[in-house]
């Protein structure tokens, strides 16, 4: 039976036992790159410099995903095809949590493996820039002023652009 390449889930990820799973009984995995991202307030460097300097923005209280079962699932893997097809890789495993996040609760993990550092390194950012502006999931932030949805972001689609995938989703 062929490994899970991609789990969507509300519960939380151990980073130790899928980096161990992915890696498990294959002799010729010299590099595993792994990538966690967690859920955090994006205004609290602006605030924290100065109030309200990033015109109003309010501290994130919590992270809402929601996605669509069975396609979303089927655009990660389709991620990781392109990445084998790019990179000499052995594996690649995406968790990606959905529902009711909080302030550091982890979020995404993107692991690769590979016999060789570079590739690992180098797929594991490319599926992760991939997944930021391709993968259908969407999110909403819960401030004291309340909620709403988050905008794809130009930084975003200019990272996947570097890798030759024009993406487009952010507002100009």
């Amino acid at each position: 039976m062929p490994a899970v390449r991609v789990r969507i889930q509300t519960e939380d990820f151990d980073l130790a036992a899928e980096v161990a799973a992915l890696r498990a009984g294959d002799a010729r995995v010299g590099a595993v790159c792994a990538f966690v991202g967690t859920v955090r307030d994006r205004h609290a460097p602006a605030l924290a410099a100065a109030p309200h300097a990033d015109g109003g923005a309010s501290p994130v209280s919590a992270l809402e995903l929601e996605h669509y079962p069975g396609m979303t699932e089927k655009a990660i893997e389709a991620m990781i095809d392109a990445a084998q097809q790019r990179f000499d890789i052995l594996g690649a495993r995406v968790v990606h949590r959905v529902g009711l996040l909080q302030p550091l609760d982890q979020i995404v993990l993107v692991a690769v493996t590979s016999m060789h550092r570079h590739e690992s390194f180098a797929a594991c950012e490319f599926i992760m820039d991939y997944l930021k502006t391709q993968a259908p999931f969407w999110k909403k932030e819960s401030t004291p002023e309340g909620a709403h949805w988050v905008d794809a972001r130009v930084a975003d689609d200019a990272a996947l652009a570097r890798w030759g995938i024009r993406a487009g989703n952010a507002a100009r």
